[in-house]
């Protein structure tokens, strides 16, 4: 049997040698070296042939002057493959499905097209209208929801173009307000929208021309499921839809054949694959020197943005307070902050006034987060699709980017799940564990400064995590003046 193992195997083996416990798992990379080329990668790519015309800029997908001019003033100088795909359909009138990975692209791929069609149908009017609630795009989260509307208010600065983001989180008040104003774009989470569409006076997508679904394998889960049905009766049954999803789920299909009429399916990437750019690496480390290996790591690429993902909350709480007592600029987002809070500390990471986000898998989707560096897995996902979400979030658009996981053993059957889900074995990121202990004692005493804090401002789960906010920029922080 050890004949057959690879180099990554016998590390693999020197690391369980350490840790008998879990010796029994060492089975599980007893893998044949060509055991990567009998995994699967789902759902063949039939439209981006090899051999197909390569689209070169804005102009040849049809769109007008106007647009081709936004999309360089955003610096879009050539179209992702899925806008390459999706666009030309678009403008002919048709629904669509769109696969693509995290970072394609895909908002352009769908706002796009509704602008074109928007200014097309202010043209032709005589005399000219506004056009009110033209279209309408489903999102699962608030900040997905956001970043969205941001995108189509910087491809339409030129045409005046309105939004509206309905979200949790925000003055209900306030937000039917800018819905008594007629925009032409509503970017909203699905509970929010039926909400508006119960009690907002005046306010209906009896005239939306347009409806799209994004990330729409997330709004397909229980929690969204009555709202959606709710929104797909309260809107016009002759409409454009386009749903763009990371994967085809079970779900996915019994929608399509729902609400898409005659659709036309793009997908521009394996199912679970990653990008070219990225480069991957692992490192098997013991569980209780899991922070050093995290410190290390980040002043090793001190120049670099840096996400750091973690499996709860509280750990993404506690990683930041003690980051942030090393001397680091840590700051956290996770499900347990507010909304006010989580688009504060998003905001401060993409200013660049923070350089490393701590967050949960809250943050790892549909985020449009520029120049992301490095991600680190600080815990390994459970789920190993998560993985590819997680680390989707840099090499984006054709950069580089590095993406680096933690293993303790602990997580090794969670680990050997992803690699069979990706196809490849993971190089090691190569360091000294000699250096790397020497950061033992000042993340012990940072660590238990943190747990300090963390219980002095309530505990856990009694306070969120705003509550001590002020601590992660060095402010009436007690715990470091003792």
């Amino acid at each position: 049997m050890f004949d057959i193992l690879t180099p990554t195997h016998v590390k693999t083996l020197e690391f369980l040698k350490n840790n008998l416990t879990f010796l029994p798992l060492l089975l599980c990379f007893a893998l044949p070296s060509s055991s990567s080329s009998l995994l699967p990668c789902a759902i063949p790519n039939s439209n981006m042939e090899d051999d197909k015309h390569e689209v070169k800029s804005f102009k040849e997908l049809g769109l007008v002057e106007q647009l081709i001019e936004a999309c360089d003033r955003l610096g879009w100088k050539t179209p992702s493959k899925i806008q390459a795909e999706a666009i030309p359909h678009a403008l002919e009138g048709k629904d669509l499905i769109g696969l693509a990975q995290t970072g394609s692209g895909k908002t352009g791929a769908f706002a796009l097209p509704i602008l074109q069609a928007l200014l097309e149908a202010a043209a032709a009017a005589a005399p000219p209208v506004q056009h009110s609630f033209f279209a309408c795009v489903l999102s699962p989260t608030r900040e997905l929801a956001i970043q969205i509307a941001e995108q189509f208010e910087a491809l339409g600065s030129s045409i005046s173009l309105k939004t509206a983001v309905l979200v949790g989180g925000v003055d209900h008040v306030q937000q039917s307000i800018i819905l008594g104003k007629r925009p032409h774009i509503v970017v909203a989470t699905p509970g929010r929208l039926v909400d508006h569409l119960s009690n907002t006076k005046g306010f209906s997508l009896r005239t939306i021309k347009y409806l799209v679904l994004d990330e729409a394998d997330r709004l397909l889960n229980d929690d969204f499921e009555k709202s959606l049905d709710e929104i797909l009766n309260s809107i016009p049954r002759e409409r454009r839809t386009y749903l763009f999803s990371a994967t085809m789920t079970k779900k996915v299909r019994k929608l399509q054949r729902a609400c898409l009429r005659n659709p036309v399916k793009m997908e521009v990437a394996c199912k679970y694959s990653t990008v070219d750019t990225l480069k991957q690496q692992l490192r098997f480390v013991p569980a209780k020197h899991k922070d050093c290996y995290l410190l290390y790591i980040l002043l090793e690429k001190s120049e670099s943005t840096s996400m750091v993902f973690t499996r709860t909350c509280e750990a993404t709480r506690l990683l930041a307070l003690m980051l942030c007592n090393l001397g680091l600029n840590a700051t956290p987002i996770s499900g347990q902050m507010t909304q006010t809070k989580r688009l504060e500390n998003l905001s401060k990471f993409k200013a660049g006034i923070c350089t490393i986000l701590i967050c949960t898998d809250v943050a790892s989707r549909g985020l449009d987060i520029p120049s992301v560096d490095m991600v680190i897995n600080y815990d390994i996902p459970t789920n190993s699709k998560d993985y590819i979400h997680r680390v989707g979030r840099t090499a984006r658009a054709g950069r580089s980017g590095v993406a680096i996981s933690l293993v303790n053993q602990y997580e090794l059957e969670w680990y050997i799940q992803i690699e069979k889900l990706i196809g490849k074995k993971l190089p090691e990121f190569e360091v000294q564990e000699e250096e790397v202990l020497l950061f033992l004692e000042r993340v012990t005493e940072a660590k238990r400064l943190s747990l300090m804090s963390i219980k002095e401002a309530g505990g856990h789960k009694r306070r969120r995590e705003e509550d001590v906010g002020h601590k992660f920029h060095g402010k009436n922080n007690k715990s470091k003046r003792r």
